[in-house]
């Protein structure tokens, strides 16, 4: 419809001043848009959804976020630049909202890379001592490490929905072996609970001793050549982590270890995991996520959470999000993040697989450039990566012995080549006599450690 609108701005010519300007103009209603009225009645509006149109039915312009603006961002809010890094593992892993930990060793890596002086020990209390950070299910049923006062934020908005479908798929499956129904899971569940309880931390092994149950057989693809056997405690513990009661604690082994020993989620969060309403939940998780890692697409966004659009477009409607020109594509920032990112200093970095920058976004060009199959294998993993202020230059790998090797995919110059040298150097010298071989391998880490 065409309202008057009456608005007072600043405007910026060769001075600054401010001038009062009536405009008729033609306006799609959004709770997110913003309109700029320029010296000369020119209007321009950024919303979330719906542009500004003028009178004679022109559309305004969007504004533009480059690539060398999406990269100073990468760098600073990710904790990457020198300057901007982080000064202790919950800081940054807040600084991504949430570390991969499919694989154990990432999460040290990761913040390895995002901190000058935290060291391996600092990194364990801060997981098993102090406890600001926890492990948990998440996001596309990926397991992460996230600040503890997050968890209850992704335990509602996408780890209570994956419980949900994999109680019924265990529920089928202890059916169909003649174990019981559902109320006999549960009743397992409860009763393993208890016993962790009873306990204080346990392995797996030892809860089965507790609740023999545990160890109950199930014949998994029957008449199958791949057919196997093999008892249900893995899946009630992972039920009972994903319900968010009880939690992953300190590895049996060393931090490259995935062989967990179970304590009660009330050991990091004395009242348990806070209960949330689901839409709440969803458009926190979205605004933690466009401040870190805006501006995106609705693609990236969708990918990382793992969720239908459905539940992405209502946290969208809810935040109103301003949309932004991304060369081509059309990228969302949340509606006070449009000021630019201060440039850092040149930076460099090497990130460990699965890390969740290089992991962050599902449209990875402007980042990645044509490094993904040396990079990444076919399941869409990446490897160890080499970064240049903002984008992948390159690989890293650790050999038998122990040394930091990396390769160069594109020439970067003799300064970045010799601060890639001094960073594989301190790598080299954090890791100390730990092997670290990624759970999967990629074509260039593969040909680094031959």
């Amino acid at each position: 419809m065409t309202v008057a609108v009456t608005v007072t701005v600043t405007v910026t010519v060769t001075v600054t001043v401010t001038v009062a300007v009536t405009v008729t103009v033609a306006v799609t209603v959004t709770v997110a848009a913003l309109v700029t009225v320029t010296d000369g009645g020119a209007a321009r509006c950024t919303s979330n959804s719906h542009p500004l149109s003028y009178p004679d039915g022109r559309k305004a312009r969007m504004r533009s976020i480059g690539i060398g603006q999406r990269r100073a961002r990468l760098g600073v809010r990710h904790h990457l630049a020198a300057g901007a890094m982080a000064s202790t593992p919950a800081e940054a892993a807040e600084g991504v909202v949430a570390l991969h930990a499919t694989d154990p060793a990432s999460v040290f890596l990761s913040v390895q890379a995002r901190t000058a002086t935290v060291d391996i020990e600092a990194i364990e209390r801060a997981l098993y001592d102090e406890r600001t950070l926890i492990r948990m299910l998440g996001m596309r049923r990926t397991m992460f490490v996230v600040p503890v006062e997050s968890a209850p934020v992704i335990q509602t908005a996408c780890t209570m929905a994956i419980a949900t479908v994999q109680r019924r798929k265990y529920t089928q499956f202890i059916s169909d072996a003649g174990l019981g129904d559902g109320a006999w899971l549960a009743e397992v569940e409860d009763s393993t609970a208890r016993a962790l309880v009873a306990r204080g931390e346990a392995t797996g092994a030892q809860l089965s001793a507790a609740e023999p149950r545990l160890r109950s057989k199930v014949l998994m693809a029957e008449g199958k050549s791949y057919a196997s056997q093999g008892n249900i405690t893995t899946w009630v513990l992972f039920l009972l982590a994903a319900d968010g009661r009880i939690v992953r604690g300190r590895p049996n082994g060393s931090w490259t270890s995935s062989q967990w020993r179970w304590s009660p989620v009330e050991t990091w969060l004395p009242g348990g995991m806070s209960e949330l309403p689901v839409e709440a939940a969803r458009v926190d998780l979205v605004r933690r996520w466009l401040a870190a890692f805006g501006p995106a697409t609705v693609a990236d966004l969708r990918w990382w959470t793992g969720w239908t659009a459905r539940h992405v477009k209502q946290a969208l409607s809810v935040i109103g999000p301003v949309e932004v020109d991304l060369g081509g594509s059309t990228g969302l920032v949340l509606p006070d993040d449009l000021e630019p990112e201060a440039e850092p200093e040149p930076w460099v970095a090497l990130l460990p697989a699965l890390d969740p920058t290089a992991m962050g976004w599902s449209e990875r060009s402007w980042y990645l450039g044509a490094h993904a199959p040396a990079l990444f294998d076919r399941s869409g993993n990446v490897g160890p990566t080499v970064w240049s202020d903002g984008r992948i230059v390159g690989g890293w790998a650790q050999r038998a012995d122990g040394e930091v090797v990396y390769r160069l995919l594109e020439d970067v110059g003799s300064d970045t080549v010799s601060a890639v040298d001094a960073a594989a150097a301190r790598l080299d010298k954090w890791i100390g006599a730990a092997r670290v071989i990624p759970r999967f391998r990629t074509p260039l880490e593969r040909e680094l450690t031959a």
